[in-house]
């Protein structure tokens, strides 16, 4: 595994651009778009990497993986009477099918449905942002995970159009806390901080279908299978269908530049390159695991 990463790490570098960061978020706008690493944790929890694995990033829409998932374990029936399940086709940030679906998200990883299912939690546990900490720092075994307040202030002057959202939505009656709680628990939950090597192995529970790192369950096998199928379908932005046809596995992007993905039974690969395509994506991160996937032959399909 070292010299294969290695050889996609160094492939991809001379041969792939490395785009431009997310320019509208001025924390982010900075990171120096040449910072790549790669991180692939066996179902085992071993870990090897490449490049810049080690190096803290903000997690962004990655750690909608994870809300989901805690909702899921505590409430799940329930909350899909709130937020669809279906690709959206349109900008994550977009306000224009909420009015033609009456306030229901068309699925919990573009940023509406991310702030009803971080609602939910919120309904259930008080403080979501502060219990999905607590969970990645139990998974990722890194107790210094944490919210960069840099980048969380830096969102919250961009925070106009998530706010339109949530306002959207609560027309409906569609979100049960209020708009400014569930908009500081969402943006402290972008703004964590996390390395390759910590998200790999915060995700192993969906490569082990469901299991934690401690061997208790957090999800059925079923509902690790949903998750991971919703992944497959909506977790890119809406390049969803163009990153299934080239890599062919579960993933969740983030424009923090991260990319986690899973091939369930045996690991999960985390990818980091901070330059963006048009749709979000890591342009380096996902020619890295197009090239993984091809030359391992590892695929759900």
């Amino acid at each position: 595994m070292p010299a294969l990463l290695d050889a996609i790490h160094a492939e991809v570098s001379e041969a792939v651009p490395h785009g431009a960061p997310a320019g509208y978020i001025p924390a982010l706008a900075g990171v120096d778009a040449t910072r790549f690493g790669i991180a692939v944790a066996d179902i085992d929890g071993t870990v090897t990497g490449v490049g810049d694995w080690e190096t803290p990033f903000s997690l962004q829409s990655i750690s909608k993986v994870f809300t989901l998932a805690m909702v899921l374990a505590r409430d799940e029936e329930s909350l899909w009477d709130r937020v669809g399940k279906e690709p959206s086709g349109n900008p994550f940030n977009s306000l224009v099918q909420l009015e033609n679906e009456a306030g229901i998200p068309r699925n919990p990883f573009i940023n509406a449905g991310a702030m009803v299912t971080t609602d939910h939690l919120a309904s259930i546990v008080g403080d979501a942002a502060a219990e999905l900490l607590t969970f990645l720092r139990a998974e990722s075994g890194n107790l210094a995970v944490r919210v960069d307040t840099e980048v969380r202030d830096s969102e919250v002057t961009q925070s106009d159009r998530n706010l339109a959202l949530a306002h959207f939505m609560a027309s409906y009656g569609n979100m049960r806390n209020p708009v400014a709680t569930v908009a500081d628990q969402y943006v402290r939950q972008c703004a964590i901080m996390m390395s390759c090597r910590d998200i790999a192995l915060s995700g192993l529970f969906l490569a082990r279908h469901g299991m934690r790192a401690d061997g208790s369950r957090l999800l059925s096998r079923s509902q690790a299978k949903r998750l991971n199928a919703i992944m497959l379908t909506c977790g890119t932005y809406d390049a969803a269908g163009e990153f299934a046809y080239r890599v062919g596995v579960p993933a969740k992007s983030g424009v923090g530049g991260g990319i986690l993905a899973v091939i369930p039974g045996r690991c999960t690969i985390c990818v980091w390159s901070p330059g963006l395509d048009t749709h979000g994506n890591s342009v380096r991160g996902v020619a890295a695991l197009d090239r993984f996937t091809t030359l391992t032959g590892w695929s759900v399909f």
